[in-house]
């Protein structure tokens, strides 16, 4: 088994027994090798394809400045969105599925045509998009105690989880989301603010650089797609028992909630 069969290998193994796993840079992935990495991400998307899962759509994450600083690099990171990982508004999640759980509140955009170029301007994105939702990424990692580098998360599917999407979709003429706020609340009580602006200036920055790196790699975004565009504010540990909702002005609100606690 090579290194990065082994990196995939303990991340899978981490996921199904519900124990994090050490670190991977510097033990058996090579520091700051984020190409390697993604190398790491493809042998876990392709072993959850073949147990019969389907692809829905990327998330973004590393969008926002500070957080791409704390990690040593200048630019997104990204990770394959998965259809088991789709979680109804207001449902409750089970938080045996989960290790290290973390919110975040985000913008969805739902594609409605492919992005096959990698040249794409924001144009052909905002033609390209259907319409776009509020959201919620419920984070996590396999790797212990949260203590990663760019390239723990990147192998390790960029610390996706699962994601809740709002139901009333918008049209991207009827919100600016540059300018709209969000709030993140646990019982009523704020525990995230943000604005669209958090995210790489605008959500919208953020989907076009998913489309042109993922048009590099030869594995585009295609109409039907769920984008999950990055965080519009900071992150917030998982309560167990506790219920979530985020709302984004101009485009609504979207809740989930957790079991009291894991068996």
């Amino acid at each position: 088994m090579t290194a990065m069969e082994s990196a995939a290998d303990e991340l899978f193994q981490a996921r199904e027994s519900g124990m994090p796993c050490p670190p991977l840079r510097g033990r058996l992935l090579p520091e700051g090798d984020v190409d390697t990495a993604y190398l790491v991400q493809l042998l876990q998307v392709r072993r959850w394809l073949d147990a019969g899962h389907r692809r829905v759509g990327a998330k973004v994450g590393l969008t926002s400045r500070a957080v791409q600083e704390s990690f040593g690099v200048f630019e997104p990171d990204f990770g394959v969105l998965l259809d088991d990982m789709a979680v109804p508004d207001g449902a409750e999640v089970d938080l045996d599925r989960l290790l290290q759980p973390r919110v975040e509140a985000e913008v969805a955009f739902v594609l409605g045509a492919d992005l096959p170029d990698e040249r794409i301007t924001s144009v052909d994105v905002i033609r390209a998009v259907d319409h776009v939702l509020p959201a919620i990424e419920i984070v996590d990692s396999r790797v212990a105690g949260w203590d990663i580098s760019i390239v723990d998360t990147v192998a390790d599917n960029a610390s996706s989880g699962l994601f809740v999407l709002g139901t009333s979709p918008r049209r991207l003429a009827e919100v600016d989301l540059r300018l709209c706020g969000m709030v993140l609340e646990l019982a009523g009580e704020p525990v995230s603010v943000g604005a669209g602006a958090a995210c790489l200036g605008h959500p919208l920055h953020a989907v076009q650089w998913l489309a042109q790196t993922l048009a590099r790699s030869g594995d585009p975004l295609r109409g039907g797609d769920v984008v999950l565009s990055g965080a519009l504010g900071p992150m917030v540990p998982v309560t167990p028992g506790a219920a979530y909702e985020a709302r984004i002005s101009g485009l609504g609100s979207v809740r989930t909630c957790f079991s009291a606690e894991a068996s």
